[in-house]
């Protein structure tokens, strides 16, 4: 298939540049992809949606504040960070700007000078590994100067970081929030799991595929980035207990697809506890082999996600709904309204 065939018209205006004062306020558009209907509501009533005995999956990935902005230390340049990945010890992936500037050895003073990154190999489209020293422990020292990196095509300041973060963010490690889960509140979760809905957890940790577009015209000759995951054998329990007992595995975002669904495909259908990497691109033609319904948010046109959604309900049907999403002015993007599809 061709990129193009994922891509759409969306005015600039719907894109939403901060998040609504409630979390699950946003509208919720619930579609079947079986009965080929459309249903306007609002996120709250996800609860509706959900059934006694099903299983809610959420990622509980806690965004980093991943953007550093630095100088040269020898040329005084300005420099910015975005960390994506760590891949040992002190060491991250990351996205550099400009990057053609930091060449292996190249040094990079922050703020005080408490933080210092050193180039320690160049990778393609502005990535680079950098080494970092610093006193005292890693996490605070980027708390104290990184910024939430929101995305690109976000230009308002966030007054409140914590906005970024879904309710239940527990682990370190996103360059990104996984944002269909930013519509939760701790309020509508004791809600759901009153109803006798598992509540799960699993982490992934949302890194450079987030901010890649697919610049390929052939979809199958794009290449996702791997990111990292962990599946726990008390989730695992729980998710193969409710599945046993024909309730429905619900996901919370494509990143709680993702994890699942390469579980799914590496253990032939089986649920088990695991971690690693993944670069798994679910497209039209796949076959799910966990997820029976899911929630997320309104993607970027051309995007792997848009992808991801039209492999479940159908690239035709899930256009018809983007479009009927614009047509009654739902907010796109990460600070955006919700889609429940089962």
């Amino acid at each position: 298939m061709n990129t193009n065939d994922f891509d759409f018209d969306l005015p600039e205006k719907l894109i939403a540049q901060t998040p609504l004062e409630k979390r699950d306020g946003s509208k919720l558009l619930v579609i079947d992809h079986n009965k080929h209907t459309m249903v306007d509501t609002h996120f709250d009533h996800i609860l509706d949606e959900l059934n006694s005995g099903d299983a809610l999956v959420m990622n509980n990935t806690r965004v980093l504040p991943a953007r550093l902005y630095g100088e040269k230390t020898d040329t005084h340049g300005h420099v910015e960070l975005l960390l994506l990945k760590n891949t040992q010890d002190d060491q991250w992936e990351v996205l550099a700007k400009p990057a053609k500037r930091l060449r292996v050895g190249a040094k990079i003073a922050f703020g005080d000078g408490r933080l210092t990154a050193t180039v320690v190999e160049e990778l393609d489209h502005g990535g680079r590994i950098v080494s970092f020293a610093y006193d005292g422990i890693f996490l605070e020292v980027l708390e104290s100067l990184g910024e939430m990196p929101l995305p690109p095509y976000i230009h308002e300041k966030l007054d409140d970081p914590n906005r970024y973060q879904t309710v239940y963010a527990k682990e370190n490690g996103s360059a990104a929030a996984p944002t269909a889960g930013l519509h939760f509140t701790k309020d509508l979760l004791a809600k759901i799991e009153s109803k006798g809905v598992k509540l799960v957890y699993l982490t992934l940790h949302v890194g450079l595929g987030t901010f890649r577009p697919v610049s390929v015209d052939n979809i199958e000759e794009h290449e996702m980035h791997s990111e990292f995951y962990t599946l726990s054998e008390k989730a695992a329990q729980t998710l193969r207990d409710v599945k046993t007992a024909g309730g429905r595995v619900v996901a919370v975002g494509t990143t709680s697809i993702r994890t699942l669904e390469t579980i799914g495909s590496k253990f032939n259908g089986d649920i088990k506890a695991d971690s690693g990497w993944t670069n798994i691109f679910i497209k039209p033609g796949y076959t799910f082999k966990v997820v029976d319904a899911f929630s997320t948010n309104f993607h970027l046109p051309k995007s792997t996600l848009v992808m991801l959604v039209s492999a479940f309900a159908g690239r035709e049907f899930v256009l018809e709904a983007y479009q009927h999403a614009i047509d009654k002015h739902y907010r796109f993007f990460s600070f955006g309204d919700a889609m429940f599809i089962k």
